[in-house]
């Protein structure tokens, strides 16, 4: 799995340290440069983790970890000058998960970055099943990752993608996909199976530019 990092930073010689040094690590890191709308930002890079600075434009870090925990969980580590308690207890109260005061080592960042990833991430990672080399489905969630990134899908698409891949290679006839929605209490008829199917293919192919799912003439579909 790969990790992207968000380093939310107004001090651009940092973010930039910060940023080469975390690439040299394997990790993909992003600098924020428009600080008007930090969970703007979020939502359109999807990081695993973010860095969060509390001295920040517009209004400060505390504000924008509050922000995004009304819509993720993602491990937020603040990066601050300030070593009150109080800005600590803030930190915390507001959704962070650790604090890290400046001036400090990266070496000591990275320590803790690979210490929250693994916490994290590490039994995600274990039940990601790879589709190809770039493309991953997560069991747990359901959800399908090309390059890092979650291709969006309704809850009937990973239904029936979870079915595929579960019984891959072997073919799941239509009647299966069917009651594998039912049991949801959702009810599907044929031409709304075959619908579903479509969309789905048409998502999967534009995202990663691969036929996944494979037809089996007269008997159903498959994934290899």
């Amino acid at each position: 799995m790969d990790i992207k990092i968000m380093i939310v930073e107004d001090d651009e010689v940092l973010a930039k340290e910060i940023a080469l040094f975390l690439t040299k690590w394997k990790y993909e890191a992003i600098e924020v440069r428009r600080f008007e709308n930090i969970t703007e930002e979020y939502l359109n890079d999807k990081p695993q983790l973010i860095l969060m600075d509390i001295n920040l434009p517009y209004f400060d870090g505390f504000y924008w970890c509050n922000q995004i925990r009304q819509i993720s969980k993602v491990p937020i580590i603040y990066i601050s000058s300030r070593n009150h308690d109080s800005d600590k207890i803030m930190a915390i109260a507001q959704g962070g998960d650790d604090y890290l005061e400046k001036p400090f080592r990266l070496e000591l960042l990275k320590a803790k970055i690979d210490a929250m990833v693994r916490r994290t991430y590490e039994y995600k990672i274990r039940e990601q099943i790879k589709l190809s080399e770039e493309l991953c489905f997560d069991k747990t969630s359901q959800q399908i990752y090309y390059k890092g990134n979650e291709i969006e899908l309704t809850k009937s698409e990973r239904r029936i993608l979870a079915k595929l891949v579960e019984c891959r290679p072997n073919v799941v006839i239509r009647d299966e996909l069917m009651m594998e929605l039912w049991n949801t209490d959702e009810y599907v008829s044929d031409g709304t199976l075959t619908t579903l199917i479509s969309r789905l293919r048409t998502k999967l192919k534009s995202s990663c530019g691969v036929e996944i799912i494979q037809t089996r003439k007269g008997q159903g579909y498959f994934v290899q």
